[in-house]
């Protein structure tokens, strides 16, 4: 369940490739959704949901009554992020601090019921992350991000605590792609620093240190994207 991609996050890759291989430039306007539904063989609302995302990324941007257009890279360190899209339902200051509570929970949970293979899939999925960013693969990155977050969550002691991870993951992820347009190396390299914290303190199996350690990490992400949780 949660490793499996979604139709929208490969066609989001597929379309990261375009971008990164030269297909679609900066500043070439995005074909028209239907003819890029056709060409990927979806739904309209599939691609919808892949724009999205590479829009939260960065990667391509929406101007009102002329298009969506591909992004400069080298505009992008001077980016804002896109809109919030669940400002309907939370606010991203809501989501944060509810990550805060839950996912720094689910950490203390999950002490002392990792598997050797998980912790060494989690440090796998920190080192792509780097890599990752490194090349500025961002749906990858991202990817890696969640993944690592979804090891802890599988090893989570209280099955409520899992159900309700799962309910919210959305909005979770989201935040999680969020920040990356105003997100400066250094940023990234403290966040890996901190993902390795939280697999430190798992491998020892401190509850308290683990719990810490999560709050903190989404508390710096938090802030990364301008908020004091």
């Amino acid at each position: 369940m949660f490793n499996r991609t979604p139709l929208p996050q490969t066609v989001a890759r597929q379309i990261q490739d375009m971008i990164q291989n030269g297909e679609l430039t900066p500043g070439d306007k995005i074909p028209s959704q239907r003819e890029f539904a056709q060409k990927f063989g979806i739904s309209r609302a599939s691609l919808r949901e892949a724009l999205l995302t590479l829009e939260t990324l960065g990667l391509i941007k929406t101007e009102a009554g002329r298009g969506t257009f591909v992004t400069d890279p080298a505009s992008r360190a001077k980016a804002d992020m896109a809109p919030w899209r669940y400002s309907e339902s939370y606010s991203v200051f809501d989501v944060f601090q509810t990550r805060m509570i839950l996912e720094s929970e689910i950490a203390a949970l999950a002490c002392g019921r990792l598997t050797a293979t998980q912790l060494e899939a989690m440090e796998d999925a920190t080192n792509r992350m780097e890599k990752c960013w490194a090349e500025q693969d961002l749906i990858a990155n991202v990817e890696a991000d969640l993944e690592f977050h979804a090891t802890i969550v599988e090893a989570c002691s209280n099955s409520m605590m899992r159900e309700l991870y799962q309910a919210v993951r959305d909005k979770i992820t989201e935040t999680q792609r969020q920040p990356i347009p105003i997100t400066d190396p250094e940023r990234m390299r403290a966040s890996i620093g901190e993902h390795r914290k939280i697999i430190a303190a798992l491998r020892d199996n401190d509850a308290e240190r683990s719990r810490r350690e999560m709050q903190a990490h989404v508390r710096n992400t938090a802030r990364c994207a301008g908020l004091q949780t």
